[in-house]
């Protein structure tokens, strides 16, 4: 087998796409990425991967271990190519394109998701509600809103997300960190979209229209927002009393009355509010 590497020979032939390898267990991992069968699970989270390599390296995350620093900001992680990708935020490097749009990503993996918007495919169908998904990720992640499992959670305040992207965007609360700078007006923000909005009032830009009013927004959840006044849906439920409202500071605020809790002091008379 190893002689093949000095020959060129390549006698397996995957059948979707043609293309030939020089092992078996080359063609076979080249065939479930057409296949989308993801055949080595984490018990920890339930990701899935093609191959074992990758759900070793992923394992790590879950450890303590971070050995790859970055030089700017210093910043660590359990693998390379987080590393490698987080440098990105820096540079603004994006290296991966899709040669259907043009549209450009810090990674290989975002590229590789992206492109399913492309197809179509949704192959994924979720039993409780019907919803369907291009990837069996996505599937899982949403499964997790009717079971109600949050399995990342935040080792410093014990919070507990859906998707491991949100607890990573969850922890710079507690870091402080903020790598991403307005070049107009130098102020910092903890979260890109953060600076795409602040960046937006700059420019005077509002892309979000509501079809409903023409009412437009800097942000695409600005406008999801504003919807829910036209469709009259209040998703935020108080579970002492059943009142709705539409947002979920407003229940926040709410919530207070049954707690009797009154961080508001007024400076004068010391009188405190909910």
């Amino acid at each position: 087998m190893h002689q093949r590497t000095h020959t060129g020979e390549k006698p397996y032939k995957c059948i979707e796409c043609g293309k030939a390898f020089t092992r078996n267990s080359s063609v076979k991992r080249r065939q479930s990425t057409h296949t989308r069968e993801r055949p080595y699970e984490c018990k920890k989270c339930e990701k899935c991967f093609y191959r074992k390599s990758h759900l070793s390296s992923h394992q790590i995350t879950h450890t303590e271990e971070k050995p790859y620093k970055c030089n700017e900001c210093g910043k660590a992680f359990s693998q390379k190519s987080y590393l490698k990708t987080h440098q990105n935020t820096h540079t603004g490097k994006k290296p991966h394109k899709c040669n259907k749009c043009g549209k450009s990503f810090s990674t290989k993996w975002y590229l590789t998701y992206h492109h399913q918007s492309h197809i179509g495919e949704k192959p994924y169908k979720c039993n409780e509600c019907g919803r369907v998904f291009s990837h069996k990720v996505y599937l899982k992640i949403h499964q997790s809103v009717h079971t109600g499992r949050k399995p990342h959670e935040c080792n410093q305040c014990g919070q507990s997300f859906y998707k491991k992207a949100h607890l990573t965007s969850h922890q710079i609360i507690h870091t402080g960190e903020k790598p991403y700078t307005s070049i107009e007006c130098g102020r910092t923000f903890s979260h890109k979209l953060s600076l795409k909005i602040r960046l937006s009032t700059h420019k005077g830009e509002k892309p979000y229209a509501c079809k409903k009013c023409g009412k437009s927004f800097y942000s695409k959840y600005g406008l999801t927002r504003h919807q829910i006044t036209h469709t009259g849906e209040k998703v935020c439920e108080c579970s002492k009393c059943g009142k709705s409202f539409y947002r979920k500071t407003n229940l926040t605020e709410h919530q207070k009355t049954h707690t009797g809790e009154k961080p508001y002091e007024c400076t004068e008379c010391g009188k405190a509010f909910s």
